[in-house]
């Protein structure tokens, strides 16, 4: 097999396998395709030949490009995938990139809505229109649960209990779990089904939560678009995306009293050092508000 066939096959094993989301094989398999291409401009011609040395060249080639650390730090964890993969099938015997550290990252505060800002986003929806009763329960949703898009875009019909108020997921690594909805995200939801969906729908055998005007499932990139509608109704001029509304939630439920371990359960995180940024986040908000209030501050 080429070299492309080799990543085609990667990104059959991540869908069936390892039930990567859509949005991490497509990268992933761009990230692959680039470092294939690399492969070609030096003239190695199987994934086998490539040594630490090489891999070092390339990791210097992305860094002339200016390449973010994040962005270099996503394409190391997406060839490490692959190369335990080509090692599984039996098609290479060492990995040249377990020797190779990823670069630390800057640390970047995740970026949050204040409750109001939260508030007037979730108003924003037209409820009358069936599109409009989606969205809303769309972002009641995403804000009560503190669930990932691709989390969201996922669920079933079957997998929302409205009377007892949760729904069940299925998070990084086709781990499940529970997320509660609150109130109002099951009022929306509630209207969304009998008075939304109906009209979206366009198969009776169509098991997808949210559908699109063609009756089908939502994408990621659909959400997104959504999201960024109703942040330009309330004029809102920070980027927000569907992910902030995650960031909110987290936000808002440490601010609230929450302790980090019950959010980290929440939010699916599999260590609480990933959950623990948000303690960052509260306590710079804690900060502003006293030099704000503090006539001595």
């Amino acid at each position: 097999m080429d070299l492309n066939e080799w990543i085609d096959r990667f990104a059959d094993y991540l869908h069936a396998e390892k039930n990567s989301s859509d949005y991490t094989v497509v990268h992933y398999r761009k990230d692959l395709l680039q470092f294939a291409d690399y492969m070609k401009q030096q003239q190695i011609e199987s994934f086998g030949a490539v040594s630490y040395l090489f891999v070092r060249s390339y990791l210097a080639r992305l860094n002339a490009d200016e390449y973010a650390k994040r962005s270099v730090s996503r394409k190391l964890s997406a060839l490490r995938t692959f190369y335990a993969y080509l090692q599984r099938e039996g098609h290479i015997a060492d990995n040249p990139f377990t020797a190779v550290k990823t670069p630390k990252q800057d640390k970047k505060l995740p970026s949050f809505l204040y409750v109001e800002e939260m508030l007037a986003l979730l108003q924003a929806p037209d409820r009358s229109t069936p599109a409009g009763k989606r969205d809303a329960a769309i972002l009641e949703t995403l804000y009560a649960s503190g669930m990932r898009v691709g989390e969201l875009v996922g669920l079933d019909v079957s997998g929302v209990d409205l009377h007892n108020g949760i729904a069940l997921v299925f998070g990084k690594g086709a781990k499940e779990r529970y997320v509660p909805l609150g109130e109002h995200a099951v009022q929306a939801l509630r209207d969304y089904l009998e008075r939304g969906r109906p009209q979206l729908a366009k198969s009776p055998g169509e098991r997808a939560l949210f559908l699109n005007m063609s009756g089908s499932r939502l994408s990621d990139r659909s959400v997104r678009r959504i999201v960024d509608k109703y942040v330009a109704q309330i004029a809102h001029s920070r980027n927000v995306s569907p992910h902030t509304l995650r960031h909110s939630f987290a936000t808002h439920m440490l601010e609230a009293g929450a302790d980090l371990r019950t959010v980290q359960e929440l939010l699916g995180h599999m260590h609480l050092s990933t959950t623990q940024i948000y303690t960052h986040v509260t306590r710079d908000h804690l900060q502003s508000i006293y030099n704000q209030a503090h006539p001595r501050a």
